[in-house]
């Protein structure tokens, strides 16, 4: 395998999920917490990498489909891409979520810079699939 500064040489600006928009250079794959084309973020070159989904797999929050999903790379099955990667859904309240991930990426030994981009995407996620809530308008009696 490659070491981690020359696959990111190679791909830093050429990759099918490079993103280019506004003076921005942002990137789609998985495993990339905050959507930056970055050494430091990229989900590709690193052996240890943190990502986090939504549990029903869209941007649409479903009815049943609640809590987030936090993807973590073994650093030994490098070779086998199938077995790679672990899936741990997190379906309850945000507290517990946002505390399981943090000692996840603490007992496992994970980068540290990776701990808070993962919590607030996390965060963001949960916020996104509570239902929205119509304030009603208080409105004044008619005088007759």
């Amino acid at each position: 395998m490659a070491t981690a500064d020359l696959t990111w040489l190679i791909i830093r600006n050429n990759s099918s999920s490079l993103l280019k928009r506004n003076k921005q250079s942002l990137s789609l794959e998985a495993n990339n917490v905050k959507g930056k084309n970055s050494f430091r973020y990229n989900g590709f070159i690193h052996r240890k990498t943190v990502g986090i989904e939504p549990a029903n797999g869209g941007i649409e929050p479903a009815k049943e489909g609640k809590g987030v999903i936090l993807i973590t790379r073994k650093s030994k099955g490098l070779r086998r891409p199938a077995k790679n990667l672990t899936r741990q859904e997190l379906k309850k309240d945000s507290r517990r979520t946002i505390a399981t991930i943090r000692a996840t990426l603490r007992a496992n030994n994970y980068r540290k810079d990776l701990v808070n981009p993962a919590v607030r995407r996390a965060c963001a996620i949960l916020k996104s699939q509570k239902p929205v809530v119509i304030k009603k308008k208080a409105r004044g009696t008619k005088k007759q």
